[in-house]
């Protein structure tokens, strides 16, 4: 159970780097948790920004996210995001 535990935590992380890097958000950082909303509530992220962190988070991760992944369930906070790419990393093993 502590390497899934591990792994969200290294995810986790993962996503708010790539996020904030993506958004030129660094300073913001700190303040990211589990619970932040994504689109349509960070005003950085509009939808040429979802597709750069797309791109961004495939390339930390090593994943691929479909066409079909852009729904706003996945997109809706940091948490739904991360719990999308555990579930992308769960798959890839």
């Amino acid at each position: 159970m502590e390497t899934v535990t591990s792994q969200h935590t290294d995810s986790m992380d993962g996503v708010v780097e790539v996020l904030t890097r993506t958004l030129g958000i660094e300073d913001r950082a700190g303040s990211i948790t589990r619970d932040t909303g994504l689109f349509g509530e960070l005003p950085e992220l509009d939808s040429l920004g979802v597709v750069e962190l797309a791109a961004a988070l495939e390339d930390r991760f090593d994943i691929v996210i479909d066409d079909d992944d852009f729904t706003g369930e996945v997109f809706e906070s940091v948490g739904t995001l991360t719990d999308f790419v555990d579930s992308r990393l769960t798959a890839a093993d």
